[in-house]
């Protein structure tokens, strides 16, 4: 019976190493200890045989699994050998103990490497042999502090982590081992197993090195238990000294060697029995199988547990009884159908794993919609790249050569257009951060169950992605069209522009009433008829000032003082006298003569044109009637009339007034009625574009919807049928991924190791109780 359990763990625990089943803790005897503390020897001498590499600094850099099997003489090979080692990564049969050392130093060089490295994956050895006993040790790397020679600097913390590693686990027994030549507060293995077992219930302490002890001193307190106090005790050992090692002296004479140091020692003869490795190797095969015999019941509901993960791990993978031929058409339909209800679920918000960490799926095109894109359009300044150079040059163009009354409204809709162009870009962006969305939507629709095929998975992304990419097209240039439908036709008869309008002829008017006419504009109106000798009565101002607010301020104070100079002219002059005045007679007043001077003045210096003599000749003194008769000069070609002076008019005069070089912007300086249009035509564009970008606002969404969102949603399950659901490519798309088989086949055989763990641990419980 005792026997069975230590061979059924043994069995247990290569089966789950080879399958990979690490999470199974099975009971079995850790050695730890410091570099130098005789660890190495103890375990040559439990078996017999010297198989552990030697050597200065770190030695066993991997843990080593020991399986000490015994092989009665009944049971061995007829003309074998007695003894033999076996590997668990190798499937050969080592006799020579020798090459079972050469290949534990071939094995920890290959995974280890050659730099003293430590690694945590074990190496599994087997012996077999009819002088051991059942037992399972695992010899771990001796603790250090300090490297030495070419050991990493962290050497101390590698050692240190994976021995803990090992003894944390609850069905670890610790084989603390420390030399009795040493203080035994400085003892690394103890203090390292305190830690995880303080009160000592696993733990068994074995002393070495009691035959290097000084003169008249002993290790009786400690091996009694009076010093540090263990459930399980320390037993002493005495091992083979280097020179013996060295002159290969027998495996027999060195336990002969020992026994007879402990029954002829003055301090240990009377517990000689309990002393020696014959008795540790007893009281570690017992201490193991009654420890297998108390974590039965734990290891069965670890078992229990496990089995229960490796079957929902293993449905996860599909039911490979549902690969038939017949079943296969059914089975891609039903993927599809799944991945289409997945696709729609997230845009809706109906899907069952909703994140509650970020957004997803509908919600964030939702967010595209009403942050990113309603932010991207307030953003815009309607007016951020008109400068009043610009408004003003549209203002002139739009009038041609005739001075205009009002603020023309072709400038209006040459500016507002290009204004309304900058709703372009956003509303595009808007449609491709959708289209990008409805991407992510549509490689995030998966499932355990769709992971099995990775090219049905791939071939249904690929499918809706084109559906995405056929509606990406017609959405765009519909958004592209509602801002040229908007650009087409300039409605200012809209009401919400309408009321701007008004509102904003009625604040300029306000304006005007509160600021007064500046004098440098009465006396520019004066200059050009300064026969005028007073400003406009208080009613004419008033007259001018309600015209309407797009009245031209100036034109109207020019038209008050010309209706006024007719007036006064009327009175002091007679329509007789002016008649009979005869040519170049002289006239009454000098006012109106004065006056043409100054214009025709001014038109010669700007134009290059009539000469002084003809200035003087028209400021002789002719009347009103005569002025009117005489012939003024031509411009463009500085003669009077028909037949004036012939000096052809000099061209080139020209480009010293109108140059190519653009002006700046501060030389232009603005009049007041400039301004005013200026001002006006940039709060109408303002009005007229947040009405359009209003609209675009709400239109460019409910396309996106109607156009990309909601046709992909409601076409994706017939498109996914038409392109797939084709008998001649089942047998391509269920192609199950090669790893996921691998895995699924290591997860069967787990669990068939765990079942049939847990079987023959059931029959080991029940086994007692009926004998």
């Amino acid at each position: 019976m005792d026997v069975d359990l230590i061979k059924v763990v043994n069995r247990l625990q290569e089966t789950f190493t080879t399958i990979g089943g690490h999470s199974v803790d099975l009971p079995q005897v850790v050695v730890v200890g410091s570099q130098s503390s005789g660890k190495s020897s103890v375990l040559e001498t439990i078996v017999g045989r010297d198989f552990l590499p030697r050597g200065s600094g770190i030695v066993t850099r991997r843990p080593l699994v020991l399986q000490l099997i015994h092989l009665p003489e009944s049971e061995a090979p007829i003309g074998g050998p007695e003894e033999y080692g076996e590997f668990l990564h190798l499937d050969r049969r080592f006799t020579d103990f020798n090459q079972i050392r050469q290949e534990i130093e071939n094995e920890t060089f290959r995974v280890a490497g050659q730099n003293k490295g430590i690694s945590k994956q074990p190496i599994h050895l087997k012996i077999y042999s009819p002088h051991v006993i059942n037992l399972t040790l695992v010899d771990l790397p001796g603790l250090t502090k300090i490297p030495v020679g070419d050991q990493p600097s962290d050497i101390e913390r590698q050692i240190r982590s994976l021995v803990t590693d090992y003894i944390s686990k609850p069905n670890c027994i610790i084989m603390a081992v420390s030399p009795a030549n040493v203080d035994l507060a400085n003892s690394d293995s103890l203090k390292l197993a305190r830690t995880v077992d303080p009160q000592g219930r696993r733990t068994i302490g074995v002393l070495t090195k009691l035959d290097l002890m000084d003169q008249g001193t002993n290790a009786m307190e400690i091996l009694s238990g009076r010093i540090y106090p263990l459930r399980l005790g320390f037993i002493g050992v005495v091992n083979r000294s280097q020179q013996d090692i060295n002159n290969n002296v027998p495996m027999l004479d060195a336990r002969r060697a020992e026994e007879e140091f402990f029954r002829t020692h003055l301090a240990y003869r009377n517990i000689a029995h309990k002393c020696g490795t014959q008795y540790l190797a007893k009281t570690l095969n017992q201490v193991l199988m009654s420890h297998i015999r108390d974590r039965l019941p734990d290891m069965k509901a670890r078992l229990n547990t496990l089995m229960g993960q490796a079957q929902q791990e293993l449905l996860s993978f599909g039911d490979t009884a549902f690969m038939g031929d017949q079943h296969r058409g059914t089975l891609i339909l039903k993927m599809m159908t799944q991945f289409a209800k997945d696709f729609v679920a997230s845009i809706d918000g109906t899907s069952f794993d909703i994140s509650t960490k970020e957004l997803c799926g509908g919600a964030r095109v939702y967010y595209i919609f009403q942050d990113v894109f309603g932010q991207a359009l307030n953003s815009i300044n309607p007016t951020q790249n008109l400068t009043v150079q610009d408004i003003r040059t549209a203002i002139r163009n739009s009038t041609g050569p005739r001075p205009s009354l009002f603020v023309p409204e072709a400038a209006f809709e040459l500016l507002i257009k290009p204004q309304i162009k900058l709703l372009l870009p956003p509303s595009l962006r808007c449609v491709e951060l959708v289209y990008e969305e409805l991407m992510k939507i549509c490689h995030n629709c998966t499932s355990p169950e769709l992971q099995r095929f990775p090219r049905l998975h791939a071939q249904l992304i690929e499918v809706v992605s084109d559906l995405l990419r056929e509606r990406l097209g017609p959405t765009s240039e519909y958004v592209q069209s509602l801002i040229e439908i908007q650009s087409a036709y300039i409605n200012t008869n809209h009401p919400a522009f309408v009321q701007d309008s008004a509102n904003i002829a009625m604040r300029m008017r306000d304006e005007k009433h509160r600021k007064p006419i500046p004098p440098a504009v009465v006396q520019r109106e004066y200059s050009l008829d300064s026969d005028i000798s007073g400003p406009p009565s208080d009613d004419e101002d008033e007259k001018d000032s309600t015209a309407g607010p797009v009245a031209v301020k100036g034109s109207g104070i020019k038209q008050n003082l010309q209706q006024a100079r007719s007036s006064r002219e009327t009175k002091s002059a007679p329509s007789s006298a002016v008649d009979d005045a005869p040519l170049g007679s002289t006239p009454r007043s000098a006012g109106p003569t004065s006056a043409n001077h100054q214009r025709e003045s001014f038109l010669n210096y700007f134009f290059g044109g009539a000469s002084m003599a003809n200035e003087n000749a028209g400021s002789a003194g002719l009347s009103m009637g005569s002025r009117m008769a005489e012939p003024k000069p031509n411009i463009l070609t500085g003669r009077l009339g028909l037949e004036g002076n012939s000096a052809a008019f000099n061209m080139k005069s020209l480009d010293q007034h109108l140059s190519a070089e653009p002006v700046p912007d501060e030389a232009y300086e603005l009049t007041e009625r400039e301004a005013m249009e200026t001002n006006l035509i940039r709060q109408l564009i303002t009005s007229y574009f947040n009405i359009v970008r209003q609209s675009i606002q709400d239109l460019v969404p409910k396309a996106v919807m109607h156009l990309l969102v909601n046709f992909s949603r409601d076409s994706v399950q017939n498109r996914l049928v038409i392109n797939l659901y084709k008998e001649s490519l089942f047998a391509d798309l269920l192609h199950e991924d090669e790893a996921l088989t691998k895995e699924r086949e290591r997860v069967q055989a787990l669990l068939h190791a765990y079942k049939e763990g847990f079987n023959v641990l059931s029959e080991i419980t029940f086994k007692p109780s009926s004998a």
